[in-house]
């Protein structure tokens, strides 16, 4: 009788996921959002996402609740969420770190293991020196490591979005990985206090954690790996125009547990999209983190995560991980 019941439900598309009610899903939501950010508060990333759901709450009716759960590469926090009820009351703020984790080994799931909400923003990557360095901009970067070869140090925190963005651009600029030397450390912070320090060359940051060196002259531009100039530093060339075909950025957005339905989704993308159409928080999106809005949802954002996670995957075979 049992297994009859299994069956017909299945027959029906009711699975282990336990669909919601139509009911329930007309009301959504009826309680409090939890979004969990998978890094501690301040950064960017935590930033980003809680400016932007303050705005994305009002068009709910209901609070999102931001809840730091940072460690183990940011796997704590996704992993929760990977494994909450598709309800719609817990949602993940991320970004390309949850590829990275597959990719790198730390575990053993990507964005398939999610419902894509919607893509919110992009950061923007600019690799950066320190003043006096030799190098003026990163079409010099390739002369300069071929003179130098295995002397020219690059900052980076293992099997993050900027390990993967050096060994990308090295394969565009056809630079020998085994010519250069990758410097561990554990964050940007530290990337960027060594490299003020001349203990390394090179760093690709963002405007959040370097604008205010860099407008001080303590450090270098070396060109915007976007396809424009940013707005607020319309003096740094963009790598095309330096003629490195390359573009890089953090892509944030919010993903759902497996199996949320696809009314849920369309709500919450929903609100998140009128929350990035006010003009004060693309604004502070803009001038204060150095990113630009650019908002996906539904099969664009999905088809925009299979791009993503591909040219990541490419990025990998040049990497040793180490685990």
């Amino acid at each position: 009788m049992r297994s009859k019941l299994t069956l017909t439900l299945a027959a029906f598309g009711i699975t282990g996921a336990m669909a919601l009610p139509n009911s329930a899903q007309a009301d959504y939501p009826e309680q409090d959002i939890r979004l969990i950010i998978p890094y501690g508060p301040g950064g960017a990333t935590d930033v980003i996402f809680r400016l932007i759901s303050q705005e994305a709450e009002k068009h709910l009716g209901v609070s999102i609740v931001p809840v730091n759960m940072a460690g183990a590469g940011a796997t704590i926090g996704s992993r929760s969420v990977k494994e909450a009820p598709p309800d719609g009351y817990t949602l993940l703020g991320s970004h390309d770190t949850i590829a990275l984790s597959k990719l790198a080994g730390t575990v053993d799931y990507s964005y398939d293991a999610f419902e894509p909400v919607a893509l919110l923003t992009q950061t923007v990557v600019v690799p950066i020196t320190y003043a006096d360095h030799p190098v003026e901009d990163a079409s010099d970067m390739k002369a300069y490591i071929r003179d130098n070869p295995g002397q020219v140090r690059f900052g980076m925190t293992p099997s993050s979005v900027d390990h993967f963005y050096w060994a990308r651009l090295f394969d565009v600029l056809d630079i020998d990985m085994d010519n250069v030397r990758l410097i561990g450390y554990q964050d940007t912070a530290e990337q960027i206090s060594a490299l003020m320090a001349e203990e390394i060359d090179f760093v690709n940051a963002d405007m959040p954690s370097s604008a205010s060196f860099l407008e001080d002259g303590i450090l270098k531009p070396l060109g915007v790996s976007h396809t424009e100039r940013l707005d607020n530093y319309g003096d740094i060339p963009t790598l095309q125009e330096l003629g490195i075909d390359f573009t890089s950025a953090t892509n944030r957005g919010i993903f759902a547990p497996k199996d949320t339905p696809q009314e849920i989704l369309d709500t919450i993308a929903d609100a998140y999209a009128k929350a990035i159409e006010n003009e004060d928080i693309k604004r502070r999106i803009e001038n204060e983190f150095g990113s630009v809005v650019h908002f996906l949802a539904g099969d664009e954002y999905r088809e925009f995560l299979a791009e993503n996670e591909a040219a990541l995957a490419a990025a990998a075979e040049n990497i040793e991980f180490q685990n």
